[in-house]
Order: structure tokens, then C-alpha cells, then sequence
């Protein structure tokens, strides 16, 4: 027979268990997969949103919920190709519990199916792929960010009522991002008695604009164009060098005036008006405070692709937080996160409605130079809006996708 425990070695074993750290915490660090392009023409948007995931780390130490954080990071290159081989990797070698990032649109659909069939949870701050929370819903996605038609639909209503133009032509890159965004200010900017009289398409990563510029017809009140990465970088200055800006204002889609470009932008960009979900010109103290951090740790200004990939670290903190830290269990996790509301985030207040896209403040922005530097001066607001606008979700999703060719551009 064994020896008896003495009160001494009992009370060491109590201590023991108590000191322990919870069965949760002992499964090591919590593995967050980073998939954007690191590499080529988008190379500095991926570096923007992931300085904005890390940013959000680094404040809390690199910890969510009693765990130690680790992220891997893969360059897509802005393939879906790649995207999906990263993909595969960041789930079947490297086990990560949770996966973010992506940029382009049609990386954004291409890798909901695989997210899927895997079944772990994935946000999306940045790809902003319309159907995925419309007519194609995907389970295991969550959206942080945004719809490409939602700041389309009340900024044509802004265009048509606010600045008064009655035509518009229209230049944008050739992928369902652009479709989307030109597809919702056409919607509401003809609903309100504009018309869009051209649409021209210019392939993604396009940095020669003057086969378009030239097309671009001369009668329009204004030009609006839908610019990614790249050719962000070089439409502005190529639309004044043609003469067209002391013609023509020019107007567009978020990302075409987004802080990435500004620093590397001059006069050409002065003027430029734009919705988006994010402006680093926003007068609230929590942006104040996001942006001063921000430009001390990175020396420059937040982009709205560093807002985004930031409040989807704090995203990921608060569900997990929510169950413990018990990120294994995939469908408890998947659940926290579809639940999280952030009523402070540097953009503003956020909540998901029903079929899981943000409900947030849309900002009308105009480039203004301050204290030496361009900045997205903010015009209007437009609180809590959805991704279906003023319309009732049922009616709006008769509809197709917005795509090259819907609406039809009946006026061209």
C-alpha cells in the first residue's frame, strides 16, 4: 500500500493546481494567417493593412484572451491562384485558427468556397466582393470591411443632388471591384436624374491612361474614376497632364483618393471628391489618437486598408475573448465573431446586420492640402448605412450582381 499524504504534500498539490494556467492556455499561441500581396504593384497596400494588424497587436502585447498571438504571412501577389495555394498551406501546414487579409475582389470570391470546405473562420477587412453577403453568402467568411456598392449608392445621390452634375463619365478597372462600385453610383446617381453617359475599362495594374483619356467624352460634368494599387499611383497626374482637370472635375471611387496615394501625389489630386468607410481626417478623439500612434510607429499617415486590417485585430480579440480563448473550437469561434459589435473603432461605430456585412458611417471626402500635406477633408456624413442602402434587401437582390453590364448604360 502506498504512503500515506502528508498535510504538507496535499497542500503543495492544491497550490499546484491552482498555479496551473486553464486548459486552454496551454495549447500554445493563437495562429492568425495573413494572406495579401507583399510583392508587385499592390505591394504597399498589403504592407498598409498588415502594419494595421499589428499595430493592434503590438498595443495589447501580443495577446488575445491570455494567449500569446503569433501571425504568419503569405504573399498572394494578388492572384487567386496564389491565394489559394497560400491558403492551403496557412491551413494544412501551418494550422492557423483563424485566417485574414486579401485585397482584390475577385480574390475575395475565389477563396470564400475553399474557406468553406475548410471550414474555419476567415475575415475580410479589404475584399469587398458584393455577393458574398448578398445572393452568395459564405458561412465561414466574416466581413469586416465593407461592400464595393456601399459608399457608391448614397455618393451618387450626393453627386446628382449636392454638386449637381447631371452627366458623368466613367473610367474604372476591369474586375468586379470596379463593376461594383461604378454599378451602385450609377444606380442611385440616375435615381436622382444623372446619367452616365460612358463607361470605359481599364485592365487592373493599367499605369498608361492615354488611350483612355483621349476617349473620354468632353461634354461630361465631371469624370469618375474607380483607381486600385497601382494605378492609383499614376491616373491623377496623367488625367491633369491631358488638360482634362481644368475641364473636367475629377471624382471617383474611394481607393482612387485612399492615404496610400496621397503622399506620393502632388496639385493633381487637389479637388478630388470620394466615399469611403474611412477618413484619417475624421475629428474624433479615438481616430486623433489611431492616427498620431500610427504616423509615430510607421511615419506616415493611416490609409483606410490600415484602418480596416486594425479593427480586425481588435475583431478577433473580442471573440475570442468572448469564448475563453477556446479559438479550436471552430463553430464557437465563427459564432463569437459574427456577434461582435465595435461602437468605437477609428472609422466609427460598427455592427454586422443579418446577413453579415458592416452597418457603418459612409464619408464624403475631398482632397485638401493642410499644413503641407494632402488630406481627405470630410464633407458629408452618412451614419449607419448598409450594404442595401434605402432599399428593402428583398427587392434589391431580384436584381443581378452589379457587373460590366448592369446596370446598362442606356445614356452612352
Amino acid at each position: 500500500m502506498g504512503k500515506k499524504l502528508t498535510l504538507g504534500v496535499v497542500a503543495a498539490l492544491v497550490l499546484a493546481v491552482a498555479a496551473a494556467p486553464p486548459a486552454w492556455a496551454q495549447k500554445g499561441p493563437i495562429k492568425i494567417g495573413f494572406i495579401a500581396p507583399m510583392t508587385g504593384g499592390a505591394a504597399q497596400v498589403g504592407k498598409d493593412m498588415l502594419n494595421g494588424l499589428m499595430m493592434y497587436l503590438a498595443e495589447r502585447g501580443n495577446e488575445i484572451a491570455g494567449r500569446k498571438v503569433e501571425v504568419i504571412v503569405e504573399d498572394n501577389q494578388g492572384s487567386p491562384a496564389v491565394a489559394l495555394t497560400k491558403l492551403r498551406k496557412l491551413v494544412e501546414s501551418d494550422k492557423v485558427h483563424v485566417l485574414t487579409g486579401g485585397l482584390f475582389a475577385h480574390v475575395g470570391y475565389a477563396l470564400a468556397p475553399k474557406v468553406d470546405e475548410y471550414k474555419i473562420p476567415m475575415l475580410y477587412p479589404v475584399m469587398a466582393a458584393d455577393d458574398l453577403t448578398q445572393r452568395k453568402p459564405s458561412k465561414w467568411v466574416v466581413r469586416t470591411g465593407w461592400t464595393s456598392s456601399q459608399p457608391s449608392h448614397p455618393f451618387g445621390e450626393y453627386v446628382a443632388k449636392t454638386l449637381g452634375y447631371k452627366k458623368v463619365a466613367v473610367i474604372a478597372m476591369d474586375y468586379a471591384f470596379g463593376y461594383e462600385v461604378v454599378g451602385g453610383f450609377q444606380k442611385t446617381f440616375e435615381e436622382n436624374g444623372g446619367r452616365v453617359i460612358q463607361k470605359l475599362w481599364a485592365p487592373i495594374g493599367t499605369t498608361d491612361f492615354a488611350p483612355y483619356l483621349s476617349q473620354i467624352k468632353r461634354d461630361a460634368d465631371a469624370v469618375f474614376a474607380l483607381m486600385v494599387a497601382v494605378s492609383s499611383l499614376r491616373f491623377p497626374k496623367q488625367y491633369e497632364d491631358s488638360g482634362l482637370k481644368a475641364k473636367i472635375p475629377l471624382i471617383g471611387g474611394g481607393t482612387t483618393f485612399d492615404e496610400f496615394v496621397l503622399p506620393s501625389l502632388g496639385d493633381e489630386a487637389l479637388g478630388g471628391v470620394s466615399p469611403l468607410i474611412y477618413s484619417a481626417a475624421i475629428d474624433t478623439p479615438i481616430n486623433k489618437r489611431f492616427v498620431k500612434e500610427y504616423r509615430a510607429k510607421y511615419g506616415k499617415v493611416p490609409s483606410y486598408y490600415s484602418e480596416t486590417n486594425y479593427t480586425a485585430g481588435r475583431w478577433i480579440d473580442e471573440a475570442a475573448k468572448a469564448i475563453k480563448g477556446d479559438v479550436e473550437n471552430r463553430e464557437k469561434f465563427l459564432a463569437a465573431l459574427r456577434k461582435v459589435e465595435i461602437p468605437d473603432a477609428p472609422r466609427g461605430p460598427i455592427k454586422l446586420d443579418s446577413r453579415g456585412n458592416p452597418i457603418q458611417t459612409i464619408y464624403i471626402r475631398k482632397v485638401e492640402r493642410k499644413d503641407g500635406e494632402l488630406w481627405n477633408t470630410v464633407v458629408k456624413t452618412y451614419p449607419a448605412v448598409s450594404q442595401f442602402w434605402t432599399y428593402k434587401p428583398e427587392q434589391f437582390l431580384k436584381d443581378p450582381v452589379y457587373s460590366r453590364d448592369f446596370p446598362p448604360c442606356k445614356y452612352c
